[in-house]
């Protein structure tokens, strides 16, 4: 509080035969105040009536101001004064229009206060805006008061000051606010896992709760997730997702008794969570709300606690329902993307093939994204399969749209491709035969509108050579290895289209050890704003300065080359002729705590069993650990760690089961648990990235071997 203040308690009336006794005009600072130079001249003389306003005054604990005379001379209680901030103590005694003087002539201000001076008539302003300053001179946010104004009579019943009494309204005004801006956050949220970080992060911070959880139901059981305050987020991150709980259907929790039966409940005082505490924060809530989410299709309940008792007011409980009406449409929205988005991802997802060929000469990696929003499948498509020859089949096509006929048109096209494929490998009569089944569909379909793009080639190792043919899709890019690398786009006819009858043109070039493929989708190097030349120049730059020709690291340069978002899918293939064979090993990982430390203790083992520098099996180590760590907090399921050191780097790569989603480099500050994250990963290794495959994502990072020192001297595996 800015000053203190007190007062000698004095008679109201003046005892008869007794000099009038001085008055206390308020705060501390106001006993010295010279009041004698004032319109209102010396305590002593003031009207005893007046007085008996002023002992009223200054004994309320509500803000109350005495404005006296004609100039509205100041003096006011405690509450006023830690109401006016810095104003005080020097507002004493001094005029209000002074003290007030930037808004005085303000509608509402001082001409209110003025006409209830001259007119005798009360006045009640049910909002008004009070100037205030923070300390040091800053300017504060304006606090919102309902203040009425009353006029003060002498002991003749004349006018002789305007009394003041407010009731500041901030707290509502700014929840009421706080609920509008929490209806827009949830209008953007896409997933439950949206819906729960957004409704944490609100009721926390604007009820001032010390516990909040979000419950929703999963058939035969519950999920809850909770915050408290002052707790580490990393569980500090928002953006990832939240760390569920299951509950039985059954669950005594307020939470779950809320969701099943439909009717609110709020305890004032008491210990509602004491049966069911999961820690010391649930045995500390002693008032708590738990209001069943409004919603049609999905059942669930928030619950707000405090650890002190709550009489729980109309108004509060007005703006808890609302609050829970809006949760309940966010989630059932969520509820119905998630069924689509899952849907349309699996179907997707599994048209492609869950793994890739493991060759020791050969290194192989893709990465598709899907485009739009995600909620729907797409046609972009790619593979790599062994030939009966001995080479390897590689494709990467598009079939145009974003629903299911187009996926499925993307598989006919995929599995006829590999037929047709394993039966005549040219590169040429291969996509003959898809022309030709392209045009049967159009036709069977009674359309012309199938725009499907294919390119397609053939690997030889033996001969270090690459065939490639396309239809209508971009050309095709090949790293060359060396101390030189740059990437060159293969010079391929294009061709037209499948499906309308074009002919496929072949071009064989060098694919030497070092060299590495890269096919992609148009949605790699389109973007509205800029031609196409320009796209595939960024791309080129991006893959010519990469730090090494590794294909999972290549994808994510490629992804990544272009810059601006895409609406279309995104597929990226790559294949490097490897200088030497390299190793390879994989650990699987239970999802329970002592994981990561026996990941630690295994990945050094095998490490300095290949002989791998000892700053590379530090860097590596620890961000294996990071990684492990955050797959088993944040998917919830058993992971798989694997490792590929060749000559000229070490590969490793963190894949789990769950529904994590894609890690984005936004989130590099804060993903790990501990608070280094994907920081420390991309501080460490040379490249890092994520692949969302079929049922979980990959999370990988690349750590190049200074000069290239490692012994490789054959092919493992575990």
């Amino acid at each position: 509080m800015p000053g203190t203040v007190g007062r000698v308690p004095t008679p109201s009336v003046p005892t008869p035969g007794a000099p009038p006794g001085p008055v206390a005009p308020g705060p501390a600072a106001a006993t010295a105040h010279p009041w004698a130079g004032t319109p209102l001249g010396a305590p002593e003389n003031w009207d005893p009536a007046v007085r008996a306003v002023m002992d009223v005054v200054l004994d309320s604990p509500v803000p109350m101001a005495l404005l006296l005379g004609d100039d509205l001379v100041l003096h006011y209680n405690d509450g006023y004064a830690e109401l006016i901030g810095d104003r005080h103590p020097d507002a004493l005694g001094r005029p209000a229009a002074e003290v007030f003087a930037e808004v005085w002539r303000e509608a509402g201000a001082g001409e209110a206060l003025e006409r209830v001076y001259r007119r005798g008539e009360p006045f009640l302003e049910r909002e008004a805006v009070l100037p205030a300053e923070r300390e040091g001179g800053s300017p504060a946010e304006p606090a919102v008061f309902t203040r009425g104004h009353s006029p003060v009579r002498d002991s003749t019943g004349r006018i002789v000051g305007v009394l003041t009494v407010s009731a500041q309204t901030t707290q509502l005004t700014q929840q009421l606010q706080s609920l509008s801006d929490f209806a827009a956050a949830l209008s953007g949220t896409l997933t439950l896992d949206d819906v729960a970080r957004v409704t944490l992060r609100y009721c926390l911070h604007s009820f001032d709760a010390d516990r909040v959880s979000f419950a929703v139901d999963e058939g035969a059981a519950w999920r809850l997730v909770r915050r408290v305050r002052g707790e580490l987020l990393d569980e500090a991150d928002e953006r990832l997702p939240p760390l569920w709980r299951r509950m039985p259907a059954d669950s005594p929790l307020p939470s779950a008794v809320a969701a099943r039966s439909g009717v609110p409940s709020f305890t004032a005082d008491g210990q509602p969570l004491r049966d069911v505490a999961a820690d010391r924060h649930d045995e500390k809530i002693r008032a708590l709300a738990a209001l069943p989410l409004r919603s049609s299709v999905i059942r669930g309940a928030l619950t707000v606690g405090y650890q002190t008792p709550r009489p729980w007011s109309p108004a509060e409980r007005a703006l808890l329902a609302a609050s829970a009406e809006l949760i309940g449409q966010a989630a059932e929205r969520a509820r119905r993307f998630e069924t689509q988005h899952g849907t349309a991802q699996l179907l997707q997802r599994s048209m492609l093939p869950e793994q890739l060929p493991d060759l020791p000469r050969l290194r192989i990696a893709a990465r598709y994204d899907p485009g739009v929003d995600g909620n729907a499948a797409g046609g972009d498509f790619y593979d790599a399969f062994l030939l009966p020859s001995g080479g390897l089949g590689v494709v990467l096509g598009d079939v145009a749209g974003h629903d299911v006929q187009a996926a499925a048109r993307m598989g006919q096209v995929r599995a006829a491709l590999r037929a047709l494929a394993l039966s005549d490998s040219r590169p040429d009569a291969v996509l003959g035969g898809l022309d030709r089944l392209v045009g049967s569909l159009g036709t069977e379909g009674g359309t012309h509108e199938l725009f499907v793009t294919v390119v397609f080639g053939v690997v030889d190792v033996d001969r270090e050579l690459l065939t490639l043919a396309s239809a209508g899709h971009p050309a095709p890019l090949v790293r060359r290895g060396g101390p030189d690398a740059a990437a060159e786009f293969v010079e391929v006819s294009p061709g037209p289209p499948l499906g309308l009858g074009g002919r496929a043109r072949t071009v064989t070039v060098p694919f030497r050890p070092g060299d590495t493929l890269l096919l992609y989708s148009d949605g790699v190097v389109e973007r509205r704003w800029q031609d196409l030349a320009s796209g595939l120049a960024g791309l080129g730059a991006a893959v010519s300065a990469a730090s090494s020709g590794d294909p999972r690291a290549l994808c994510a340069v490629a992804i990544a080359a272009v810059p601006g978002a895409t609406e279309d899918d995104v597929a990226v293939l790559a294949v490097e002729h490897a200088v030497r064979p390299s190793r390879s090993v994989g650990m699987e990982v239970p999802a329970e705590p002592t994981a990561p430390s026996r990941v630690r203790h295994w990945l050094t083992a095998q490490l300095t069993e290949w002989q791998v520098p000892e700053a590379v099996v530090g860097a590596a180590v620890l961000c294996t650990s990071e990684l492990t760590t955050n797959a088993l907090l944040h998917a919830g399921t058993a992971a798989r760690v694997e490792i590929d050191l060749s000559a000229e780097r070490l590969l490793v790569s963190v894949a789990d089961s769950g529904t994590r989603g894609q890690v984005t480099r936004a989130q590099t500050d804060t993903l790990s648990s501990r608070g280094r994250g994907l920081g420390l990963i991309e501080e460490l290794s040379d490249a890092w990235g994520t692949d969302p495959t079929v049922r979980g994502s990959t999370v990988w990072f690349e750590i190049l071997i200074p000069g290239g020192g490692s012994r490789v001297d054959g092919p493992a595996t575990g």
